[in-house]
């Protein structure tokens, strides 16, 4: 099949692992490491793990990494439109360095901080997240609305493919839900609690949103030159889209559902996605999403060598 549009799309937090990166131009993991002060690229090639899993590195090594990638295949794609740039969660920052919004000192800086700030919103022990299997939108959306009031919180915080919906806030709420839809979700649904650090993107994130709309105050942002695809809408914003209007979206995504099965579904199949990260998560939910849609994962050596082939 010929291919007349190509879209960008950068992954989010879970896509890491130790050993990112190695081989790639170290350039700017050097560079990160001078704008954090400390040794990002250490901790991605050589972990620990659990350092690399902090939330606080794992998105700056990802948008690293993420940029890192781009730019050694920006020369390949040179002669091919690029129509739309997306990215899961924290990869939108990586996707609105392809557009020209944020350059990379300040960008890894942003999701550092954007790290730091999830990851201290909320004490230990006070949320939890949940991935839900095999039940529709609208059966996650009843659980969270039942089991939620003024005082505890739960709701759908990524849409990830049809059938995977995570759920995240308090604690108690989650477990609520969990059981709701034993009662109520079908003999399918199925509940597996997340190991995460804290309940992400969820209404417990907000004291974290108004810490990061501090910084990206003092963050040099531009007018974007491609359009790129929101998480937090779903909604293509067109090259030219203000600055303000990409702030707005940044700080509303922290708290906000990750709504990442409405946004895939709104690619045509003449569009060739190239899945610009670590790891393949996203060519993973495509094909459960859309599985028309071509997604080639550059990070998996095979994929990048058909990648090569289909761009000669």
């Amino acid at each position: 099949m010929s291919f007349t549009k190509i879209a960008l799309l950068f992954p989010g937090q879970g896509s890491q692992y130790v050993g990112m990166g190695k081989d790639l131009e170290q350039n700017f993991f050097t560079t990160a490491n001078e704008v954090l002060k400390y040794d990002l690229q250490k901790i991605c090639a050589e972990g620990p793990e659990e350092s690399l899993k902090l939330t606080e590195n794992t998105q700056p090594a990802i948008f690293t990494h993420s940029v890192s990638l781009l730019e050694k295949i920006k020369p390949l794609i040179k002669k091919y439109p690029v129509n739309l740039v997306a990215g899961h969660s924290v990869g939108e920052y990586a996707a609105l360095y392809a557009a020209g919004v944020i350059n990379f000192n300040d960008g890894v800086r942003a999701v550092h901080f954007r790290g730091k700030f999830m990851q201290e919103a909320v004490p230990s022990g006070m949320g939890k997240m949940y991935a839900i299997l095999r039940a529709n939108e609208e059966i996650v959306r009843s659980a969270c609305a039942a089991c939620s009031d003024e005082q505890e919180q739960v709701m759908p915080a990524n849409f990830n493919d049809p059938e995977q919906i995570v759920i995240s806030g308090h604690a108690a709420a989650c477990d609520k839900a969990v059981e709701w839809l034993k009662t109520n979700g079908g003999e399918r649904a199925r509940a597996i609690e997340l190991k995460v650090s804290a309940p992400f993107h969820s209404t417990l994130m907000r004291p974290a949103a108004e810490k990061l709309k501090t910084v990206l105050a003092e963050t040099k942002l531009n007018i974007s030159t491609l359009p790129y695809l929101a998480n937090v809408d779903a909604k293509i914003y067109k090259a030219g889209t203000t600055i303000d209007t990409v702030k707005a979206n940044l700080i509303s995504q922290v708290a906000g559902s990750v709504l990442w099965t409405q946004s895939m579904q709104q690619i045509t199949p003449d569009t060739l996605c190239l899945e610009i990260g670590p790891g393949k998560v996203l060519a993973g939910l495509m094909k459960k999403i859309n599985p028309q849609i071509k997604i080639l994962s550059l990070d998996d050596e095979k994929s990048y060598t058909e990648f090569l082939e289909l761009v000669k």
